[in-house]
Order: C-alpha cells, then sequence, then structure tokens
C-alpha cells in the first residue's frame, strides 16, 4: 500500500514539474498580445536582415556642430595674471632690472588683476586684451621717448589668463592653459590622458558659454573625423564621463554571465556574447537568444523583447550588426533537454527520500507481524 503511494506520489511530482520545471525560461507565448494589460506590456521582434536595414536607415551618424567647427582662434591676447618677460636690446637695465644672475622668473612683469603693468618710464600699460605684436609695438613706441630706436621684443614666461578645465574619467584632471600655440579639443584630452579602463568615449561634454555640446571621441577612428578641428578658447570646459552606467547584462546559458561596461557608444549583440564567452554548448537553446530592452519604462510603454535564432552559424551576421543600447538585458534560454535534466536532478532526491520512508515503514510492518 505504502509502496504504492510512494509511486502515485513521485508520478505526481513528475508531472507538476514539467508544468513548472526548475531554472529561468522565457515564455514567449505571453507576449502574444491578447487585449490584456499584461500582453501589451512586451512586444517580441525577431531580429531579421529587414530589422537591421531598417534600424540602419533611421540612425542617424554624428557630426560635430557648426558651432564648433567655426571657431577659430586668433592670435593670443595677454590678460589677467599673465607673467611677460620684455627685452629691450642693449639696455639690460630694462629687460633684467633684478640682474641676469636672477632665475627668469624674477625678470618677468605680471600682468594685474586690472588688466595693467608697469614698466620703467611708461608707467601703467594697458596690457589686457593687446596681441603680444601689439603690446611690442605699444611698448616700443611709449619707449621711443627715452631710448633712441628702442628694439623691443616681448614674450610670456606664464599664460594664466585664458585656461580650460578638464574633468572625470582622466589622468590628469585640472587646468590646462591657452598659449600662442592653439589648443584642440584632442590635444587637451591627450594632454590629461584618457582612463582606458572607466571612460566613456562617446560622452564627451564641451561647455561653451553656458550651452553643452556633445562628442564622441571614439569617432576619431575614422578617417573622415572632424575633431581634430574642434579648437578650444578660455573659459571652456571638457568632461570625460565614466562608464560605469553603460552597461549591458548578459545572462542565461551562457558560459560566464556577467555585467559588461563598454566605453564606445554601442556594443553590437556578437561582442557581447563573445566577450562572456558564448553560449553554452551543452545547455543552451539557440534559438532562445533575447534581448530585452525598455524594461524600466513599462508605466509608459512596452518592453521590446529582440529574439535571435543564433542555431545556424549565419545568424551571427545579424548579431554583429544588432547594436546593443545600455541597460540592455541579453538572456539565453536554456535547452528543452537542459530542463528536463534539472528537474530530474531535484526530483531524485525527494524520490530517494520516499523511497527509503516507504521501505523503512514497510519492514516495520513486517516485523510487527511476526
Amino acid at each position: 500500500m505504502i509502496r504504492r503511494f510512494s509511486v502515485v506520489m513521485l508520478a505526481s511530482i513528475s508531472l507538476s514539474g514539467c508544468m513548472f520545471s526548475p531554472g529561468q525560461h522565457m515564455d514567449t507565448s505571453q507576449m502574444v498580445s491578447d487585449g490584456s494589460p499584461e500582453s501589451s506590456r512586451v512586444e517580441l521582434i525577431p531580429i531579421t536582415p529587414k530589422l537591421i536595414a531598417m534600424d540602419a536607415a533611421t540612425q542617424v551618424r554624428e557630426s560635430v556642430p557648426s558651432a564648433l567647427l567655426s571657431y577659430v582662434p586668433g592670435g593670443y591676447r595677454v590678460g589677467a595674471n599673465d607673467l611677460l618677460f620684455i627685452t629691450v636690446w642693449d639696455h639690460p637695465e630694462l629687460t633684467a632690472p633684478s640682474g641676469p644672475q636672477q632665475q627668469l622668473d624674477a625678470n618677468g612683469r605680471l600682468v594685474r588683476p586690472d588688466g595693467t603693468l608697469f614698466y620703467p618710464y611708461i608707467g601703467n600699460i594697458p596690457a589686457a586684451g593687446k596681441t603680444i605684436e601689439e603690446l611690442r609695438a605699444y611698448i616700443a613706441e611709449r619707449l621711443s621717448q627715452f631710448v633712441e630706436s628702442p628694439q623691443v621684443d616681448v614674450s610670456v614666461l606664464r599664460f594664466a589668463s585664458q585656461t580650460v578645465v578638464i574633468s572625470g574619467a582622466v589622468l590628469k584632471a585640472g587646468q590646462q592653459p591657452i598659449t600662442t600655440t592653439p589648443l584642440s579639443v584632442v590635444e587637451a584630452i591627450g594632454a590629461a590622458g584618457v582612463d582606458p579602463m572607466n571612460a566613456d568615449l562617446s560622452g564627451l561634454t564641451l561647455t561653451r558659454d553656458g550651452r553643452e555640446y556633445r562628442l564622441d571621441l571614439d569617432t576619431l577612428n575614422r578617417q573622415d573625423s572632424q575633431l581634430q578641428g574642434v579648437y578650444l578658447k578660455g573659459g571652456d570646459r571638457l568632461y570625460l564621463p565614466y562608464n560605469d552606467l553603460k552597461r549591458i547584462y548578459v545572462m542565461g546559458e551562457v558560459n560566464q554571465p556577467r555585467a559588461l561596461s563598454f566605453k564606445s557608444k554601442s556594443m553590437n549583440l556578437t561582442d557581447a556574447l563573445g566577450t562572456v564567452g558564448g553560449l553554452n554548448q551543452t545547455t543552451s537553446n539557440g534559438n532562445a537568444v533575447y534581448v530585452i530592452r525598455g524594461a524600466e519604462n513599462l508605466e509608459t510603454e512596452p518592453a521590446k523583447v529582440y529574439q535571435l535564432d543564433a542555431e545556424s552559424p549565419s545568424a551571427l551576421v545579424l548579431a554583429t550588426r544588432f547594436d546593443l543600447q545600455p541597460q540592455d538585458i541579453v538572456y539565453v534560454g536554456p535547452a528543452g533537454v537542459t530542463r528536463w535534466n534539472r528537474l530530474i536532478s531535484q526530483l531524485l532526491p525527494t524520490a530517494s527520500v520516499l523511497g527509503t520512508g516507504a521501505s523503512s515503514v514497510n519492514d516495520l510492518s513486517e516485523a510487527n507481524s511476526r
């Protein structure tokens, strides 16, 4: 009687296990719209050549804003806090009043916060806003009243009036001066050094005159890149964001499920699967490769679930052209035999316990009958 009960119990557990097998799997039948609120939250979209072509047609290739490309740096203009070195040939008392044995900076002329500097015989000179050539001519003209045919030269010992600030995922954050040599975005980032593991190359932000411009450093890999022609001016701010928010979550029947960060504008599906070691060849279902997108906005719009039939290697061609977006979830479902094996592995301990219990009760009943 007890043995018969054990068999019935095992059969019922097996039947219930077929309906509720362990582990995650995606039931696409629930994504067929039947008019219910639940079915309207998810849209199943097969990844096909037509879908890839439609996405490519809607993508707009980013270009550098014309407002940035139109800026052409002019000659350097002296400003407050610049340190100048003024040379008057054949007049060392004017060139190096502190003596030639002193360091060069000791004989420099500092432009005061109000934009003026003091010079012997001339007095206060309105230096701010003048180019180096304009300042040289101004000093020579005023000095000619005291020195016959003065030969004047002006150079900048320390550039401090015009700076740009660089912050974010760089190795040397801080200020960089604008000098007599125009400073481009690429040169400024190169001097600061990009943090290769944590930077989001596609999210560089240039703030100028209260307006923000988005630039993609990754486009430098293209021959027609326009970034080389973007020059900075005093007061600009560059921010290179971190890529900690640019993550793709790969889970399911892959060899190394984990979250992936990426530093370029996008990562395609093949890259994501390859980074985690590919599909598990013994447990995965090649027809159950899904990309879940938009799950964080279910209150306003349905989530999109893209399905790739990866049973054929040719499907990887489509996967290579399917770009993922931050916060996408890549899920690879288990094969049917995998789910069945996991069910059996959980049922066997239960069956063993039932069998042992039944055997013990039966032995006890036989002992009592003696």
